[in-house]
């Protein structure tokens, strides 16, 4: 297998992890209802809280950690048997294996948010990042993790401790030593999660977020 052949595998896979649509099978599956049609209209596992409840939601919140955390441990498997084997190319693999990572994390964040199964939309892929922090560099996403839940604790506001969680990963795999592609992933995957926050960001500056506990502030708000 060539070292192209495998960066397209590993994308692929990557992106199909990313794009089950867990929180809608979830929807489906226990009250036969299409769930972006209710609440926040989100597949996430936020919107899948207030509509089917709390042990549903954790099901969903796992599920959708765990497709981040199998899109990088395949395309670290995958690179691995191929670096293993006596090649020509075994320099060259060894090289582009960082670099073949970032592009698998960067498709499991755009599989959950632009989801194929659902005409390319999707949650905010918040969750699956996490996966994919965990399994690239698990104290950027421990710290990650850590930062969210502080934020969530103290405010109550799933949104504003979604993009906490994302700017502190950033600071953390800058300030750690780790791979230029894993520290580009981490930049580009926390703007592109903070950039599908940005109508939360406006009720949030407006003072109409919703906190855990509450509906959305109107039939139209965002997904999250």
């Amino acid at each position: 297998m060539t070292h192209w052949m495998a960066s397209a595998i590993s994308l692929s896979v990557a992106y199909g992890f990313g794009s089950i649509p867990t929180g809608y099978v979830a929807g489906k599956l226990l009250k036969g209802i299409d769930i972006r049609e209710h609440g926040s209209r989100s597949t996430g596992a936020t919107n899948v809280l207030r509509t089917l409840g709390k042990w549903p939601a954790l099901v969903v919140l796992i599920v959708d950690v765990l497709k981040g955390v199998g899109a990088i441990l395949f395309t670290l498997w995958l690179w691995s048997s191929l670096t293993i084997r006596p090649s020509a190319a075994l320099p060259i693999a060894v090289d582009l294996a960082p670099w073949v990572v970032c592009l698998a994390g960067l498709g499991a964040l755009l599989g959950h948010s632009r989801s194929v199964w659902l005409k390319f939309s999707g949650g905010k892929s918040v969750a699956a990042g996490l996966g994919v922090l965990l399994a690239m560099s698990w104290p950027v996403g421990v710290g990650a993790a850590a930062a969210f839940g502080i934020v969530l604790a103290v405010s109550r506001i799933v949104s504003l401790a979604s993009i906490t969680a994302a700017v502190a990963a950033v600071v953390l795999i800058c300030g750690l030593e780790q791979p230029l592609p894993y520290r580009l992933l981490v930049v580009a995957g926390g703007a592109y999660v903070i950039f599908l926050h940005r109508a939360n960001i406006q009720r949030l500056l407006a003072g109409t977020e919703p906190r855990l506990g509450q509906g959305p502030s109107s039939p139209s708000a965002q997904r999250h």
